[in-house]
């Protein structure tokens, strides 16, 4: 799979070296008191599958840092986790006054707008950090103005085991998209948040983090623990997530053809010689940065299984998009270019502090705090 360097690597201006990325000594920081540190979750539940652990992984979870969970659920789900939650955690409804189809999106402007520390970590609902992680996280955003962590997922069945293989062909070309980032409030607010009307969230963020100048780091030995998906979770993003990313798409679009030609040639061989490659990568991405420790070794197997799935579901994706249909029948972007968040940034006024929302014609309800600088 083609790797793109503009969308994984570390971005360091002229002057920074690497070293400012380095591990940071864990005895360092081994007091126990709480981390000047936001962690912001967006929700939204139709049910209350899985609420007892997520309540037992929030209440440890505020014991080191402020928890924002921005609840998009209907108001049964809501008013459960509410009465589940009390006391625990900040727990608001997404600002009334932002527009936007993606859910996510709308939950990490209001948390940021309402977090009370500079660093922010954004994470999903299935992802666990341990205190170890936020203190790394918050050692980075004292260098950089966005985090990705490295995840993995324990426990381990088809669908997470699958998705790993992509995980390591990523780590070996450079880095991993994550479920979780962490983020520089200060720049957030400056450069006015990021367009919620996009399908994937997170790299819309990082592009944007990108176009205002901002710096990332993608620490590989940054390891931040997920619960698996389910089988559709994961296949309703593969189907669409490449769309955003030309190079990527094209090299998935060319694993058919390529199968195709080798087998009309009578040479399976090429297949099972390109398979062993594949496997290969993925074991150096295994390895990397002490992977070993968190991806067992039959998971560099999961990578041309992947592979495949993914060439796939990049034609039926293409196909679709030729003719006009999206996910769920959103007529959104999956996410904007670079290019394209530049020239929108370069054109803002003086004024824009909120640069992506949109509110309605007729008077919104109070929100629970506007973005400012």
């Amino acid at each position: 799979m083609a790797f793109d360097p503009s969308e994984h690597g570390p971005h360091l201006p002229a002057g920074r070296h690497r070293g400012a990325f380095a591990r940071p000594d864990a005895g360092a920081a081994s007091t126990p008191d709480r981390l000047p540190l936001a962690y912001v979750l967006p929700l939204r539940a139709t049910g209350d599958t899985g609420l007892a652990e997520l309540t037992g992984y929030l209440r440890e979870l505020s014991r080191w840092v402020d928890v924002i969970v921005v609840d998009g659920s209907p108001p049964e789900p809501f008013a459960r986790h509410a009465a589940a939650w009390r006391g625990l955690v900040r727990h608001a409804p997404p600002d009334p006054a932002l527009r936007g189809c993606n859910g996510t999106a709308l939950g990490v402007l209001t948390g940021v707008a309402l977090a009370r520390h500079e660093h922010v970590v954004i994470a999903d609902d299935d992802v666990r950090y341990d205190l170890a992680g936020l203190r790394a996280v918050h050692g980075l955003l004292d260098r950089v103005d966005l985090v990705r962590p490295q995840h993995h997922f324990d426990p381990l069945p088809w669908p997470a085991w699958r998705d790993t293989g992509r995980t390591l062909l990523h780590r070996a070309l450079g880095g991993d998209r994550p479920g979780t980032l962490a983020v520089r409030r200060s720049t957030f607010l400056a450069m006015g948040g990021y367009d919620p009307d996009v399908l994937l969230a997170h790299l819309e963020l990082v592009r944007t983090v990108r176009a205002y100048g901002g710096v990332t780091a993608t620490p590989a030995w940054l390891y931040v623990r997920r619960l698996p998906p389910t089988a559709a979770r994961a296949r309703r993003q593969w189907a669409y997530d490449e769309l955003a990313r030309p190079r990527p798409l094209l090299a998935a679009l060319a694993v058919l053809p390529a199968a195709a030609a080798a087998l009309a040639a009578r040479r399976p061989g090429l297949l099972l010689r390109a398979g062993v490659a594949t496997v290969a990568v993925a074991e150096l991405g295994r390895r990397r940065a002490g992977g070993a420790r968190v991806f067992p070794a039959h998971t560099a197997l999961a990578a041309p299984v992947w592979l495949l799935e993914r060439g796939v579901r990049a034609w039926l994706a293409a196909g679709r998009r030729l003719r006009g249909g999206r996910p769920d029948a959103e007529a959104h972007p999956v996410a904007h270019s670079t290019r394209t968040l530049r020239r929108r940034l370069a054109e803002r006024r003086p004024d824009d502090l909120v640069l992506w929302v949109e509110t309605g014609a007729a008077p919104a309800p109070a929100p629970v705090e506007r973005l400012a600088r």
